[in-house]
């Protein structure tokens, strides 16, 4: 369950859960259903917590989170309140009613107080008294011998806000976007070769068209039911001039979006994630018009869109995660002429708190696999979490995925797959935002594939350096192999002094790493 200041999302990994996304379904909540008389706690907690998405086993959390945190936050979507409760605490008024119009936290209870109470009670016996180790860790050296580590600094800015890191293939140059609005475009010489100020901070970047940059701009980066999110456009030879809005204003948080013929009439359609908070949806728009949405699913929590074509038939289909409480991966299938078929691929407890994923054949078998990585912690919930981590889902060839892996990761946020060292298997880059803060050198890991899934792990010290919540890779110095590069975003004053209390007296924006591979 995500409160509503909590800063969840930060971008891409900024990206929350808990029972936070309930307003979809409040229409069903009319209808209780009706347990044998005298139930048991667990039995109604089958019923009322799995409304909205998969029942979470107590195991996931401890007694003392459950009890004052989620548990409380649970009963007000359902109607219950204690005297002096205020769920909309630190909401606008304008943010308060979209809440109240959405009946998010309803005034009538849906159940009785003292099935409620059940529930509470169930949970808080059958909960560990201490959240649960993690098991099967890899051990990480910080001999990171495939990169060079080198720290960016942009500006003079003494605490790095860093939203979005991307890579332009086709110029070399690193696009860094900030929580202050400002996009950098960096050569390879690390110089700053453009700069641009946007209405709110920018998330993602579209490089289809030629000579043309399309932002995505999130809007509010903390949670927000307010649709401040907008695309802005700089054309051939803009550099020093203002970006302009695209057309498609009043976005719920969007935080990725995506290119393809979708109803294969030769123009490009636009696919966007509006992650959101209690309201938010993935659409796409026929021909890039943001008037001729076509809705895929109204709720909120989409985080990423892939296209790609699943089943062969030279149509392109949608993989979308979604987040926000009902974190699933689906796949939509295309048939030709824009219209989808949903199919659910995988389906997460509420607190997994999925956060990225991407396609990648770690078999070789010709299907795409899924990376996904689940560690968004900035919620109800804030501890250590033994199922955080980063998960390789097999395909079985026929779309249906199975998990074969499970690499365990505090608060996990980002992986990605590629050879690095050119031994002709995958290996991974991963980083998590929500780390371990007494081993922040940790919040990144290079997994070097051994062949067969089996990894080991590295970091370097320069890691300690940030808290690094966006990642991309690419080839930025040109002399053939991939480099990787991460984006710190250090939220408030107590990471900041978590940090310096480890010795870290200065602050990148970036972190270089450097392919060794040919050198």
């Amino acid at each position: 369950m995500k409160k509503n200041h909590s800063y969840s999302l930060l971008i891409f990994s900024f990206l929350g859960f808990f029972i936070s996304g309930f307003s979809w379904l409040s229409n069903s909540r009319k209808e209780i259903l009706s347990p044998r008389s005298d139930p048991p706690g667990k039995e109604l907690a089958k019923i009322y917590c799995a409304m909205c998405h998969l029942f979470p086993e107590p195991s996931l959390l401890d007694k003392e989170t459950w009890k004052q945190k989620v548990l409380p936050n649970m009963g007000w979507r359902l109607g219950i309140r204690n005297p002096g409760d205020n769920p909309y605490e630190g909401m606008d008024s304008e943010e308060m009613r979209l809440v109240k119009t959405q009946n998010v936290y309803p005034l009538q209870a849906v159940l009785q107080k003292e099935n409620w109470q059940k529930i509470v009670d169930y949970y808080t016996a059958a909960s560990p008294q201490k959240p649960l180790p993690q098991k099967g860790v890899l051990p990480v050296h910080d001999t990171l011998t495939q990169f060079h580590a080198e720290e960016v600094y942009i500006g003079k800015k003494i605490t790095p806000k860093t939203c979005m890191v991307k890579f332009d293939p086709s110029t070399s140059f690193l696009f860094v976007g900030d929580a202050n609005n400002e996009v950098y475009a960096i050569n390879n010489k690390l110089e700053a070769v453009g700069l641009w100020k946007m209405k709110s901070p920018a998330v993602d970047i579209d490089f289809s068209i030629p000579d043309v940059l399309r932002f995505l701009c999130i809007g509010s980066i903390s949670p927000s039911d307010k649709k401040e999110g907008e695309i802005s456009v700089v054309g051939p030879g803009a550099a020093a001039s203002k970006p302009l809005i695209y057309g498609f204003e009043n976005l719920a948080r969007p935080v990725q979006f995506a290119n393809a013929d979708l109803n294969q009439d030769g123009i490009h359609d636009l696919i966007i994630c509006q992650f959101g908070n209690h309201n938010g949806k993935l659409s796409w728009f026929e021909n890039g018009d943001p008037k001729k949405e076509h809705l895929l699913i109204n709720q909120p929590g989409a985080r990423k869109v892939i296209v790609k074509d699943f089943n062969g038939d030279g149509k392109p289909d949608i993989i979308a995660l979604m987040a926000q409480a009902r974190e699933e991966l689906l796949l939509f299938l295309n048939d030709g002429n824009g219209n989808f078929t949903q199919k659910i691929l995988a389906q997460f407890p509420p607190v997994y708190g999925v956060s990225y994923f991407e396609l990648a054949d770690f078999n070789h078998d010709g299907h795409p696999d899924i990376l996904l990585t689940n560690g968004d912690n900035w919620d109800l919930s804030p501890i250590k979490k033994y199922y955080h981590g980063i998960r390789i889902l097999m395909n079985d060839g026929k779309n249906n995925f199975k998990e074969k892996l499970f690499i365990p990761f505090y608060g996990a946020s980002k992986a990605m797959a590629f050879d690095f060292d050119g031994d002709g298997d995958l290996d991974i880059a991963a980083i998590s935002f929500y780390d371990d803060p007494e081993k922040p050198e940790q919040s990144f890991m290079y997994l070097e594939n051994k062949g067969d899934l089996k990894f080991t792990a590295s970091t370097t010290k320069l890691a300690g350096k940030g808290k690094w919540l966006t990642m991309d890779i690419g080839d930025f110095d040109n002399d053939g192999d991939t480099d990787i590069f991460l984006g710190s975003f250090i939220y408030n004053i107590a990471e900041f002094s978590k940090l310096v209390s480890k010795g870290t007296a200065s602050f990148p924006q970036i972190l270089l790493l450097k392919n060794n591979r040919f050198k």
